[in-house]
Parts: structure tokens; sequence; C-alpha cells
């Protein structure tokens, strides 16, 4: 029984959390307030009755309109919902009523709202990476008082860990800007590894900027670059003359292709780190007949 409705609890806590983690999606990127005003609709400006805010289920009620002016509301918002919901039943499953299940949500639920934020709006908050930071160091710390062992970093590993994921992927963009002549790593990503080192420590810091780039070059190679391409041969754009050079008017040169968000890949990867880094980096040093990182 107890299991039971600790599952539920953790399922209804999520989706609230997750319907404010929508308005830090909808307002941070634009420096507004996710405390005043309250929620309201896009288009008329109503401000939304709490029976037309209940999480996942008022969506579905109102067939994702406003009730005042019928605007059409995104599947974004349930979404959201629904995946923080799922995150933070998920972990009361994987680790029960525990500080550790707590601090995964947490750092889950900030992990979805920077990639959701910087695949929208190209740019991840100071809000998440500030919020991330404090509680990664501050549960580091309360976790070493109390002497709970989790997957997270100590103290100590999460400093370390904070300016390595920090300094890695600034050489990093440093370097990607040197070869292409143009920005390649907003300073956003740099702030996001450090929040993603503070939780995961700096070996694992590491290994989240190699998935998370290997997750980048798939989808920009899978994805990205095919979509681009049918969007060229089915806009047939007529051959623009400029400075004696024939070029195509917004169909055809690399300029046009669209720029992939690092955080909507880091976020994942470190997700996936912070669960299943220290069996990928024993594995790994099993193999190559290593006791581990010294």
């Amino acid at each position: 029984m107890n299991d039971i409705f600790f599952a539920a609890a953790a399922f209804v806590v999520g989706a609230s959390i997750g319907s404010f983690l929508n308005v830090c999606i909808a307002r941070w990127p634009a420096e507004q307030s996710v405390i005043k005003p309250r929620s309201r609709c896009p288009g008329c400006e109503t401000p939304i009755a709490w029976y037309d805010n209940i999480p996942i289920v008022s969506w579905l009620l109102l067939r994702a309109r406003c009730r005042a002016c019928g605007i059409s509301i995104s599947a974004q918002y349930p979404a959201v919902e629904l995946l923080v919901a799922l995150g933070w039943l998920a972990t009361v499953l994987a680790f029960g009523p525990t500080f550790t299940a707590l601090r995964v949500a947490v750092f889950g639920t900030v992990m979805l709202g920077i990639a959701v934020t910087d695949l929208k709006h190209y740019l991840i908050p100071d809000g998440f990476t500030v919020f991330g930071f404090i509680f990664v160091l501050a549960t580091s710390i309360l976790a070493f008082v109390i002497g709970d062992i989790s997957s997270f970093a100590d103290p100590w590993g999460a400093l370390i860990g904070a300016c390595t994921g920090a300094g890695a992927i600034a050489i990093v963009g440093w370097l990607g800007e040197a070869m292409l002549k143009r920005e390649a790593m907003g300073f956003g990503d740099v702030t996001l590894m450090a929040v993603v080192g503070g939780a995961v420590g700096p070996t694992r810091a590491l290994l989240v900027i190699f998935v998370g780039a290997a997750l980048g070059a798939a989808t920009f190679l899978l994805v990205v670059m095919p979509v681009s391409r049918f969007r060229r041969t089915a806009v047939a754009a007529p051959a623009v003359e400029v400075e004696g050079e024939a070029t195509s008017d917004g169909a055809g040169g690399r300029s046009d292709m669209p720029n992939v968000p690092f955080g909507v890949f880091l976020a994942p990867a470190a997700v996936l780190m912070l669960l299943l880094g220290d069996r990928l980096v024993a594995w790994y040093f099993g193999r190559m007949g290593a006791g581990g990182p010294q």
C-alpha cells in the first residue's frame, strides 16, 4: 500500500512541477518573472482559472483550446507535464522514496527544461543553470553529511567536475570557432556543463560531452541534413546572381543549414551518465585491463 501511495504521489507532484516547468520554458527566454503574473492565455491574456490549469487533465478536457477565446494550446504543455510526472514516478520506483530519488528527479527535470528551451529558443536561461548548480552542490554537501551514497559526485568531485565540464566545453567551443570562423558554442552550454559536472564528477563530465556530441552528430546526419535536402528539392528557388556568382535564393548554401542546439543533446547525455556512467567507465577500464581512473 505504501508503495502505491508513494508512486501516485510522485506522479502527481511530478505533473505539478512539470506545469511550473512549462512556465519557466515560456517566460525565462523572454526574461519574464515565473512568479507574476499568474498563468494566462497567450492569445487573449485571460487569466487561467485553477480548474483549467490542472496538469494534463485540463488540456484534454478543453480539447487543447483556451476556454475564453478558443485559441489552440500547444501539445508541449501536456507532453512536458507527462514526461516530468513519469520521470518522478520512475525515480521513486527505482530508488524508493529516498533523498537520492529526489536528487535524480530534480536533476532530470532541470535537464528536460534546458533541452526543451534550447530546442525552441536556441538559448539556455540562467534560471535553469543557476538553480541547477546551487542544487547539485548543496545536495552533494547534504548527502555527504548524512552519509547518503548515490551515483552523484561527492562535494569535492562536484567542484572538480564543474570546473572540468565547463572548461572542457569552453575549449571545444573555442576550437570549433577557430575552425568554422563563427561562434560554435554559446555560453549557456558552458554553464550547463558546470551543472552537469557538479552532478556527475570530472570523468563522467567528459563522457557527457562525448556522448552528447555523438548524439548531435547522428541527429544532424540522419535527420537534419535529409530534411534540409528534402526542403531544398521541394522548394526549387530560382538562382540569383550575386557578384558574378550563381547562388540559390534561400535554398542552398551552407549558411542555410539549420543549427543544432548542443544543449538538446548534452541534457539527455547527462542523465544517462548520471545513471549508467559508473558502469560504462568500469566496463571500459575492465576491457582495457585497468582498475579504473586514478
